[in-house]
């Protein structure tokens, strides 16, 4: 596996464990549909959280959520809409993003992004 891919999976898991420790409740994990996939579907006071999960080894050329474009956002709703039917979901949505990158000493750090973007913003 590409060591992007490997920081990706890390990540993921760093930020699942980062939701969990501070009260959400995981639904799912890459949720697929069509060309979408959502990191990580998440509840939490009564609304699902729609979590993108955007890590870098460097932030010399953009910050990982500067990677979450229109296009992104579009592929994310629509996989979104999609979830919420197939489980009947009712609750009102979130989307946030979880940004990870290594510190000066190599750990990695979370900035969690409450509220990133609205669904309107993919039009």
């Amino acid at each position: 596996m590409a060591t992007h891919n490997d920081l990706g999976k890390k990540a993921e898991d760093l930020a699942a464990e980062f939701l969990l420790k501070n009260g959400y409740k995981i639904l799912a994990r890459n949720f697929r549909y069509q060309k979408a996939e959502i990191d990580i579907i998440t509840e939490k006071d009564s609304l699902i959280i729609v979590v993108e999960v955007k890590a870098r080894s460097t932030d010399a050329f953009n910050l990982p959520q500067e990677a979450v474009n229109k296009r992104k956002i579009k592929l994310i709703v629509s996989a979104a809409n999609h979830y919420l039917e197939e489980f009947n979901k009712q609750q009102e949505v979130r989307f946030d993003i979880i940004s990870v990158l290594p510190d000066e000493k190599g750990n990695l750090s979370i900035e969690h992004i409450i509220n990133a973007f609205e669904a309107f913003d993919a039009n």
